[in-house]
């Protein structure tokens, strides 16, 4: 699998891409990129009406692996998607901003 799954670093993500991170509640609410749109990995199916038809969807989670998995189900299914490597540990590990839902300080969990 990790062979047929297009990947980008974080620096090479555009600044104006769609960025969507499939992690859970509480892990969106501890800390998230600002523009992300958060559909969690297990609502993919039922909200794929959310994404855009066009262009490219870069998607993330903590690591990696849960959003190679999703890249390779878009990719699948007619969607142009790239996984984030390292995920939001590397986003915030490069600086990219990253903001909290709890109103405590961002964190990656």
């Amino acid at each position: 699998m990790p062979n047929s799954v297009p990947a980008a670093t974080v620096d090479a993500v555009p600044a104006d891409a769609t960025l969507l991170d499939v992690r859970e509640q509480d892990e969106w609410d501890a800390g998230h990129a600002p523009t992300a749109r958060h559909i969690p990995m297990g609502e993919l199916v039922a909200r794929l009406g959310e994404l855009p038809a066009d262009g490219e969807v870069y998607v993330i989670c903590r690591s990696g692996g849960r959003s190679a998995r999703v890249t390779q189900y878009l990719n699948g299914n007619g969607w142009d998607a790239v996984n984030v490597d390292g995920g939001m540990q590397a986003w915030a590990a490069l600086g990219q901003p990253v903001v909290s839902e709890t109103g405590l300080e961002p964190q990656v969990i």
